[in-house]
């Protein structure tokens, strides 16, 4: 039996399946632990107090079977208020202090993530319809993503720089200060890493936050506020409130106390943040903006490694991830051999509870989801064919939670169903005659934030590079063909309409985002 501690144990999104024996004893007693937590309540967090409303709860359900997780408060427009207030009271005492004091209690709170991320994962699982391993690496890129921000402050020295000086007398220093307050608005289905990357930036900067998670996922996000202030992060420089965005969501972004607005999810919902948010001045917005991406597969590719690396990153999380392909354009050359390797490797995947070992694809996170999916595929019967799936999954334990099948399509490239992201288990595929076909059928849709190639030309793969318009793209990647991104490794970059400002999370350039930049000379004489 292995001696590794769970700490030290390290899963990402493209860990090896071999030897995984320890891992899955960890899991399993995280989860056994885990029966005991459930269907409690618990409070907003504002100004490290503790709040209760005397009034209906959220209840956070699972999309496995529909069970009560936990109950959480509604926090009314009083709420965001209060939240606002704490974050403005405590903005001067934590921009005045350190940068480096900020980096080490940072650091303090991923270590914290690491040392309880096997109880953060299981809990994700059920309240996401994760699969082990893709809830286990969302955690570990939370603690990644806090450390590597800070590695961002120590490689600039809190942004502070010496500039030259004009005259003998004078000293010049050019240094990045925080605005202020964020509103952090995190989507359900990277419920600590996108929460985790979000907030971890904003606070190292120096800005204090209100902290929302998304209505389907209150419990990890909890979870992350935890391991802020018991790594010493004071309660007013994180506020986390709960509730329904219909309710909250404008009121938080649009408060006058609120300095700057960060922002994963919908184009709809982001959009309208960015045009109603700076009235009497302009206020930074940075925006994850979600995707409709592709994937291109030429003669000269590995087929097998393309089909392969289509279906990881299609069927991954049931497709709920803006990085995942949902379009193929593959040559007719090789169309018929991947397609046939697509669906056979798509009939192999274990489908059912993704918290039990083994199984790679679960529900999809809600019962809109699920009316999603069927619109999808209807429109693939009438403007397509469907070659594989298209129906809903009820049979024995299935028809407790929100269970679908993996749909593949072939459908037109100008329809609705290849221009929209429906964020379901949908992917639809086109044939085309040439590289310049494919490029530019890629490119003509209104987001751009992942694409994969496959190719074994080197001239084919400069041209994609050149001419692909994402953020964030890879080539002959077995292991996800458009997903996969790590700090550090991969920034992870929306362009067009999924993103906000051209530098995005995971990235050199993000944490410098959520300041700006004073001159400051002084006279010495």
């Amino acid at each position: 039996m292995s001696t590794m501690s769970p700490k030290d144990m390290k899963i990402t999104y493209t860990s090896s399946q071999a030897d995984l024996s320890a891992f899955h004893r960890f899991f399993d007693e995280a989860l056994d632990a885990l029966e005991g937590e459930l269907d409690r309540e618990y409070p907003l967090y504002i100004g490290g107090e503790a709040i209760t409303v005397d009034a209906p709860k959220l209840a956070d359900t699972s999309p496995i079977d529909g069970r009560v997780l936990g109950r959480f408060q509604l926090a009314t427009k009083g709420h965001v208020d209060q939240a606002v207030a704490a974050a403005n009271a405590a903005k001067k005492g934590w921009a005045g202090t350190p940068w480096s004091e900020r980096v080490t209690l940072l650091r303090r709170a991923a270590d914290l993530i690491r040392e309880r991320k096997f109880h953060i994962a299981a809990l994700m699982a059920w309240e996401v319809g994760k699969n082990r391993l893709e809830a286990m690496g969302d955690v570990e890129e939370s603690a990644d993503l806090i450390d590597y921000y800070c590695d961002s402050m120590d490689a600039h020295s809190g942004y502070i720089q010496e500039m030259k000086a004009l005259t003998p007398i004078e000293h010049n220093l050019d240094v990045l200060r925080p605005y202020g307050v964020f509103a952090c608005i995190a989507p359900f289905n990277f419920p600590a890493a996108l929460l985790t990357g979000m907030s971890a930036a904003a606070l190292v900067a120096g800005n204090t936050l209100v902290m929302k998670p998304a209505q389907d996922t209150p419990w990890t996000g909890l979870e992350i506020y935890k391991a802020y202030v018991d790594a010493g992060v004071p309660g007013g420089a994180v506020n986390f409130v709960t509730g329904k965005g219909s309710v909250i969501g404008d009121h938080l972004t649009l408060h006058p106390g609120v300095d700057g607005v960060v922002f994963t999810g919908s184009k709809e919902v982001g959009m309208r943040i960015f045009h109603q948010m700076s009235t009497r001045w302009i206020k930074p917005c940075l925006l994850e903006l979600g995707g409709k991406n592709p994937t291109i597969v030429m003669p000269s590719a590995d087929v097998e490694a393309a089909a392969e690396g289509a279906m990881r990153s299609a069927w991954g999380l049931q497709n709920q991830k803006c990085s995942a392909t949902s379009r193929v354009y593959v040559h007719k050359d090789v169309a018929a051999e991947f397609t046939r390797l697509l669906i056979e490797k798509t009939k192999a995947i274990a489908i059912g509870n993704p918290v039990r070992e083994g199984v790679y694809f679960g529900p999809v996170i809600n019962a809109a989801a699920v009316k999603k999916y069927d619109a999808a595929v209807a429109g693939a019967r009438e403007l397509g064919t469907v070659l594989y799936g298209g129906g809903r999954l009820t049979e024995g334990d299935l028809a407790k939670g929100n269970y679908v099948s993996p749909c593949i399509a072939k459908v037109p490239h100008d329809s609705w169903v290849m221009q929209e992201e429906h964020f379901v288990p949908f992917l639809g595929i086109v044939e085309v005659d040439s590289l310049d076909e494919a490029l530019t059928l890629a490119n003509d849709v209104e987001y751009g934030l992942t694409a994969g190639f496959f190719s074994g030309e080197e001239a084919e793969i400069a041209r994609f590079f050149d001419e692909i318009e994402a953020g964030t793209v890879y080539v002959n990647k077995r292991t996800g063909a458009t997903t996969g991104a790590w700090p550090g490794s991969q920034p992870f970059t929306g362009w067009k309409g999924s993103g906000g400002s051209g530098k995005g999370g995971c990235g050199p350039y993000y944490v410098a985002q959520f300041m700006r930049e004073q001159s400051r000379t002084r006279i010495v004489r």
